[in-house]
């Protein structure tokens, strides 16, 4: 068969390119498409739209991947916003989180990535720490000027995401929040050095993980092909095998 279509969300932002300044362009760095290329999948750009038209949008492709960007609005999951909090982007997180919803009852296959692990946890009814500083006392998750900070982190055993990366690693990091209460169904599958979630999964799913460090900046494991995988058994109408154990 063909080539799985993965669905990857992104922005309409404001941005210039040469001559054109100050459009409203769909947004979104290749760094987070190239290892999905490099598996062997296509990649359909799923800019932020209505809501209602989450799961039509769903039927075109074979698995979603919920991409970096700004911070998830605190309203979301009832909170004022911190001092340090992005400006809300509030139409990116309602088409997200339809997406997800989409995603979960047609059980498609879902990747995270960065902000794509905070927005499914919100989507499932969890909450955020919103200023990463004021829980371990120092700005090393974020070092700003775009520069990723290597850190440890320590995947659990008999999780999804053992099968397909080391237990012991250090990762490319740039967060500056963090996951706080677990949504419904989730369950840690990494903590960092200092005790950060990092990585969640949703048990039941035939493929449902999502990193809160930048896998795209890191030496490929076995996520990317994994995750291409688990689309093409989705496209396929199987289910697909659980990776064994590295």
């Amino acid at each position: 068969m063909g080539a799985p279509v993965i669905g990857a969300t992104s922005y309409v932002e404001e941005s210039s390119t040469g001559i054109w300044h100050d459009l409203e362009a769909v947004w979104l760095p290749d760094q987070y498409l190239a290892p999905l290329r490099a598996a062997g999948a296509v990649v359909a750009v799923l800019p932020e739209q209505d809501p209602a038209l989450a799961a039509d949008a769903l039927a075109r492709v074979d698995a979603l991947y919920l991409t970096g960007g700004y911070d998830v609005d605190p309203a979301a999951y009832g909170e004022e916003p911190h001092g340090e909090t992005d400006a809300p982007r509030a139409a990116r997180d309602a088409w997200e989180a339809a997406l997800v919803t989409a995603a979960l009852a047609a059980g498609m296959p879902i990747l995270g990535v960065c902000r794509g692990a905070q927005l499914l946890n919100v989507a499932r009814g969890g909450t955020l720490h919103q200023h990463v500083p004021d829980v371990v006392g120092h700005t090393d998750y974020q070092m700003g000027d775009a520069i990723f900070r290597d850190l440890a982190v320590s995947v659990l055993p008999d999780t999804l995401l053992s099968t397909l990366h080391p237990l012991e690693r250090e990762v490319p990091m740039y967060h500056h929040q963090a996951i706080d209460r677990l949504g419904e169904g989730l369950v840690v599958s990494a903590r960092s050095v200092h005790g950060l979630v990092e990585a969640i999964e949703l048990p039941g799913q035939a493929f449902c993980l999502a990193l809160q460090w930048h896998p795209e900046h890191d030496t490929p494991t076995g996520v990317w092909d994994a995750f291409v995988a688990a689309a093409r058994a989705f496209a396929a109408g199987a289910q697909p095998a659980r990776p064994s154990s590295m």
